[in-house]
């Protein structure tokens, strides 16, 4: 039944968790319309013979509705209205919170291309690859103007955006090719920006994975890689210390624990912050990469906002490294605090 309603409505092929989910929100909407339609269309041509003017002057009879005609057409609609509600809130839900352990990959979209980065791994242009059976995590930016990944098969869409980040998760069930598109005109050549996605054997992946280590090891090992501009290759954790190296962030912040100028970096990813208008928000990836660009944003109760802005200063690759290398530095067990910084810290 799933396969002929999809294939009715001529929806793309179904190829992960979520695509289930979706088709089925829309098949009870379709049919539920179609239902109504009918309903609606039969009641009209009813009325139009029952209430038909049968001779000449003929006045339309009074028709007065019991009360419990009038709640059935109100609750009826209502009640099904609300159910939809019900099942896409539900679905809203499951898409926008990714299960733990999730597989990350940094995505960076740029006139007119996608690029792929794995932590502790290699990179991909146009090409992301995944296994089948395990959630992938995308954190995504931009690297010049709004873009958005859309890969059909799996019904995920999101908006990337320059100097933020945006995340999206999927679980591929099925191995094969998949089709990826950006669907946010971005420029002249928006119609070429599309990739594919490649569902592999979990085993098969993680031994493509670290093919893929090993031989961009090897490499490093035989030439170092230059430091005047780290993109997204390599090693995430020591491309984001290099930048931070570059970009003098150890003036400020410490990896030990210790207090410094700014917050240490030691257990800062996951921590809790509390901010000046008593709001709070935890430290995930998004939350790192606004105090990057924008500091003054949110600033950390107690503290002040000397931190100068690295928007236009960092790109989407050295900003995806840095936050990678940061969430590497776990305090154990983890810190929930809203800040221990001395009052002249940064708000970050």
């Amino acid at each position: 039944m799933n396969e002929w309603l999809r294939t009715v409505l001529r929806l793309p092929e179904q190829a992960s968790v979520f695509a289930y989910r979706v088709d089925r929100l829309h098949f009870i909407v379709a049919g539920t319309t179609v239902v109504a339609a009918l309903a609606v269309g039969t009641a009209a041509l009813a009325f139009f013979w029952r209430y038909r003017i049968r001779v000449h002057g003929q006045l339309t009879e009074e028709v007065k509705a019991p009360l419990w005609l009038e709640v059935l057409i109100v609750g009826v609609p209502l009640t099904v209205f609300l159910a939809w509600f019900a099942v896409g809130f539900s679905d809203f839900v499951f898409y926008t919170s990714p299960p733990k352990h999730t597989l990350d990959v940094y995505v960076e979209g740029k006139q007119w291309m996608w690029k792929f980065a794995y932590p502790e791994g290699p990179n991909g242009i146009d090409t992301l690859r995944v296994p089948s059976g395990r959630p992938v995590r995308l954190l995504m930016t931009s690297r010049d103007v709004i873009h958005s990944v859309f890969i059909p098969a799996f019904r995920s869409k999101m908006d990337v955006l320059p100097g933020r980040y945006t995340q999206m998760w999927f679980e591929a069930t099925r191995e094969g090719t998949f089709p990826l598109f950006c669907t946010e005109f971005c420029g002249t050549g928006h119609s070429a920006m599309v990739g594919e996605v490649v569902v592999m054997a979990p085993a098969e992946f993680d031994t493509w994975l670290e093919g893929q280590r090993r031989g961009r090891a090897a490499v490093q090992d035989g030439a170092p890689v230059a430091s005047e501009h780290v993109g997204p290759l390599g090693d995430l954790l020591v491309q984001g210390q290099r930048v931070a190296a570059e970009l003098g962030c150890f003036k400020c912040h410490t990896l030990d624990g210790t207090q410094h100028i700014g917050p240490t970096w030691r257990g800062l990813y996951g921590r809790k912050r509390t901010f000046l208008d008593g709001s709070t928000r935890v430290a995930d990836e998004a939350y790192l990469t606004e105090s990057m660009m924008d500091p003054g944003a949110r600033v950390v109760a107690g503290q002040a906002n000397v931190m100068p802005t690295y928007r236009g200063r960092l790109a989407g690759p050295e900003a995806a490294a840095l936050v990678e290398f940061i969430k590497s530095l776990r305090a154990e067990p983890p810190q929930d605090v809203p800040s221990e910084e001395p009052a002249h810290a940064p708000a970050r």
